[in-house]
């Protein structure tokens, strides 16, 4: 894959299992968002495909993805109507994603309650925190319940509680809705907390590739992006 001549990413190959977390670390510009952007179909590979349950979607537009193959996209800022409040921004997309308006209410209130935003739905989601806006922004992507949810970089900016609600939605999401979930995020010892696996990128390639605790101890992603001073720390 390449961008103005220069290589971007190499003879990627990379499978995800159902129902699994997966993290994508790796310094900025090394191709975590080009692989998002290629899963969504906002770009084409330049070789290869893509396949998802089997079936070659490469050439298949963006729309037909997410509604046949139910891909959800929570990006890295915004994704919500900033001058609505919380309840509009839900209705809105709502109106779009789901035809059958006692199966609309129904879904957006369960998303209310189960992200705990009961107490904002009226408050414009420019005015919500920033725990408050992420929670809305993922909300919002889980309203035409997809099977495979895309989160770019959802622990930045955000203080410790809102980071570890938000691990905690998603694991209830991948073990109550048993959604398969991609996470790219720089917020390392945050984004593998909550995976089952994780990959580190560097020169266009898959360097390291394991569970949390092989990816800290493996020299190629210690020297390419870790360091030697992270460490995982469960209470």
């Amino acid at each position: 894959m390449f961008y103005n001549k220069r290589q971007i990413l190499n003879n990627l190959n990379l499978k995800i299992n159902k129902q699994e977390v997966i993290g994508m670390l790796g310094p900025n510009g090394v191709g975590k968002s080009t692989i998002f952007n290629l899963i969504i179909g906002l770009i084409k590979p330049d070789f290869g495909n893509i396949l998802i349950n089997q079936n070659n979607v490469t050439n298949l537009p963006i729309s037909f993805r997410s509604s046949k193959h139910r891909i959800g996209y929570c990006p890295q800022y915004s994704g919500y109507f900033h001058d609505l409040t919380l309840m509009d921004n839900l209705v809105a997309v709502g109106e779009i994603l789901i035809n059958d308006e006692k199966t609309r209410v129904s879904k957006i209130n369960q998303i209310i309650s189960e992200f705990e935003l009961d107490s904002v739905i009226n408050v414009k989601a420019k005015h919500l925190s920033g725990g408050q806006k992420k929670r809305l922004a993922i909300a919002l992507s889980l309203l035409g319940e997809p099977k495979i949810l895309l989160l770019d970089e959802p622990f930045a900016a955000l203080d410790i509680i809102s980071i570890n609600t938000l691990q905690q939605i998603i694991v209830n999401l991948q073990t109550k809705s048993r959604i398969t979930i991609i996470i790219c995020d720089h917020q390392a010892r945050d984004l593998l907390s909550c995976v089952d696996v994780a990959l580190v990128l560097s020169n266009s390639k898959i360097i390291s590739y394991g569970t949390p605790t092989e990816l800290i101890n493996d020299k190629d992603a210690k020297s390419a992006y870790f360091g030697d001073t992270l460490s995982l720390i469960h209470i």
